[in-house]
């Protein structure tokens, strides 16, 4: 989920000006943030988060240099829910839509079976899915694929994109 955002480089020693969702103490829970770098989520370790007027100074382990930090500027952080739910606790997510037991429709495919569990221990959440055959099928959870939540008849009608099912299946050896 994302929390915030680098602005810039503070400084010569690879600290980052950035806007947090989350406190100072969020760099004591041991808890990456999480940054894209060329597609791929990658996760940094806080060294220290300190307030700076109505922003943050955030300085990542291994980034020791204005230039090292320079990567950094203009970048979304990331958190995986898991740990947000760990350090908000969890009567602040209870807001939001549990897809466990809700059916995927795809708009092509139609019926691919009923989310059994959510996997939120990467940066890259997956909805499981229980085919009808019993064999699980994983998607990404992304909110361009969905084009409607039903919440009443507990349904998400998803528009994959072609190919992405047959990622999941094993070919006969």
């Amino acid at each position: 989920m994302e929390i915030g955002k680098f602005f810039k480089t503070h400084g010569l020693k690879g600290e980052l000006n950035a806007e947090l969702d989350v406190e100072e103490d969020f760099a004591e829970t041991g808890d990456p943030l999480i940054v894209e770098m060329e597609g791929i989520f990658v996760p940094f370790f806080p060294e220290f988060i300190r307030t700076k007027g109505a922003s943050f100074l955030v300085k990542l382990q291994d980034v020791d240099s204005a230039d090292e930090a320079q990567k950094f500027v203009n970048k979304k952080i990331y958190a995986r829910r898991s740990d947000l739910v760990n350090y908000f606790g969890a009567e602040e997510f209870e807001e939001e839509v549990s897809v466990i037991g809700m059916n995927v429709i795809d708009e092509t495919l139609g019926e691919l079976g009923k989310i059994v569990d959510f996997n939120d221990s990467t940066a890259n959440e997956l909805l499981i899915v229980e085919r009808p055959d019993g064999s699980e099928l994983y998607i990404p959870f992304n909110e361009d694929f969905i084009t409607e939540v039903d919440e009443q008849h507990k349904t998400i009608r998803m528009d994959l994109p072609e190919g992405l099912v047959d990622l999941n299946v094993k070919e006969d050896e």
